[in-house]
């Protein structure tokens, strides 16, 4: 491919500035892009098709970048990606959210499958019939978060559901623990999680809220059917008790009394696991 002439070496360009901002959960709000670095994550971008309109690459590892990204898409990078810049190795470095920068730095813009649904109304949940759901509330760990959509993406989650107050799906730790999948996860943010809830069960679902209360099911005691849902809540927290009067049914992971409590993203992982065994 042709590089462009200019390597940029300040900080201070306009490009660069541009791009640093992303790291701001507001900037990327405004500016509807979000930044990701390594050659795993461009190259996922590229398969599933997100649009790149920044391509940025450090100067001393462009070729060897460019061949990777070629090898694993199938596609000469060029082709995928609305511009590339290139940066000084130094300047690189600085700028990238990497502790080993791979040399690649990709701005996309927002994703098709991530929806907000301010209103979630009968058509919704008509249109979700026959999707398996998973329901999140505040979970806040970005990391966590992310580990939960790879998860869900491994086991056939067709839609995750997430409160407003969940972490941000386009934190630089989200797009990393997510492995590439957020990219193609279809996932719905409910300004009012209960509505979603109540509406799930109107439409003839099981909700299961994901809690060590007394009047709660062990998993594996009791006999999932095909569409039935769980909400798994906040690491620290649990769920709230809005959302669990909400629920018409409650289950709990048994463990041994050497632990307290599973990491969220383990525990929402053990559930999708059970859940996801019911045909739909």
């Amino acid at each position: 491919m042709d590089f462009p002439e200019e390597i940029i070496c300040s900080r201070q360009n306009r490009t660069v500035v541009e791009l640093v901002k992303l790291s701001d959960r507001g900037h990327r709000e405004s500016a509807k892009l979000f930044r990701f670095d390594g050659v795993k994550l461009a190259a996922d971008a590229i398969c599933t098709g997100l649009e790149i309109p920044l391509l940025f690459l450090r100067e001393g590892s462009k070729d060897t970048v460019l061949c990777e990204l070629a090898e694993r898409t199938g596609r000469d990078p060029a082709q995928a990606v609305g511009r590339v810049v290139r940066l000084d190795d130094d300047l690189f470095a600085k700028i990238s959210e990497e502790k080993s920068p791979e040399g690649v730095i990709c701005v996309a813009k927002y994703i098709d499958k991530i929806q907000k649904d301010d209103i979630i109304d009968d058509r919704f949940f008509s249109k979700i019939e026959k999707e398996r759901v998973v329901l999140l509330e505040s979970v806040r760990d970005p990391s966590n978060l992310g580990a939960i959509i790879r998860s869900a993406a491994a086991l056939d989650i067709d839609r995750l559901i997430i409160s407003s107050d969940c972490a941000d799906l386009y934190n630089a730790k989200t797009v990393r623990a997510s492995m590439g999948t957020l990219f193609t996860q279809t996932i719905s943010r409910a300004e009012d999680l209960t509505a979603a809830i109540e509406g799930l069960r109107k439409s003839g679902r099981r909700v299961f809220a994901a809690t060590l209360a007394p009047d709660a099911s062990a998993l594996g005691s009791f006999q999932i059917r095909k569409g039935d849902c769980v909400v798994i809540g906040n690491e620290g927290h649990g769920l709230s008790e809005k959302v669990i009067a909400a629920c018409g049914e409650s289950v709990y992971i048994p463990m041994s009394d050497r632990a307290e409590s599973f990491n969220a993203a383990v525990a929402a992982s053990l559930l999708m696991w059970e859940f996801s065994k019911a045909d739909i």
